[in-house]
């Protein structure tokens, strides 16, 4: 027999209605502020959620907690769609690289992340999912390196704000314009990771320095200044 709260609903059920209005409140939170930013109105999510602000603050403390809930959501969809690519990295690394900035493309619309205009957050899961992201690409980049498939000189944050530009939207132009040119610079993008380059890169942010930006860290300036030194 399902244990009963006072309340006479089993606790199953309650926790059914409180994943289900963090769901509807994270889908709110996630399309007001692609719309209007995060000083959209914390009662504005809520009616768009179907819940009351009660319900909203019992499931995020504040505004904070709720922006944090919206970026890692975001790149835990980046982490999936990494490691899911770099499982076929082996056979093809190229088009595993495809296939990962093809789901992140296809996903834009649920990524509320600070490189794709969204907002910073401190919280520590989003770093540590940051980390985990970098670490799978670069998972990929190193078959691709094993199989002469893939220049050397390209990193994990390269494949980081390619993913990031091509999901930026092009709001002016009709949407099939749009997605013909996202699939062009796909295209030029991938050819250019192969290793008959013609040119020397210069050298990238690591992907500490760039999470550190992200955050509103400190560490990569010190680390800069220590280098000037």
């Amino acid at each position: 027999m399902s244990a009963r709260p006072a309340g006479g609903r089993p606790a199953s059920r309650l926790r059914t209605d409180a994943a289900r209005n963090r769901a509807q409140i994270l889908s709110a939170a996630r399309g007001a502020f692609l719309e209007s930013g995060t000083a959209v109105p914390l009662e504005e999510i809520a009616r768009r959620a179907g819940v009351n602000i009660a319900t909203l603050y019992r499931r995020f403390a504040n505004r904070d907690a709720l922006i944090a809930a919206v970026v890692i959501e975001g790149f835990g969809i980046a982490l999936d769609a990494a490691r899911s690519a770099a499982k076929t990295a082996q056979a093809d690394p190229i088009a595993a690289v495809e296939s990962f900035l093809r789901s992140m493309i296809d996903s834009r619309h649920l990524l509320v992340l600070p490189l794709i205009g969204g907002p910073q957050t401190d919280d520590p899961e989003a770093r540590e999912l940051q980390h985990d992201i970098a670490a799978a690409l670069e998972e990929i980049l190193a078959e691709g390196r094993r199989h002469h498939a893939v220049r050397a000189d390209v990193t994990a944050v390269d494949l980081i704000i390619t993913a990031a530009l091509l999901c930026r939207p092009l709001p002016h132009l009709p949407h099939e314009q749009a997605t013909t040119l996202t699939a062009r610079h796909l295209g030029v993008f991938l050819d250019g990771l192969r290793p008959d380059r013609s040119r020397t890169l210069p050298r990238p942010p690591s992907t500490e320095e760039l999470a550190d930006h992200l955050h509103g860290g400190t560490a990569a300036t010190v680390e800069g200044q220590a280098r000037k030194r």
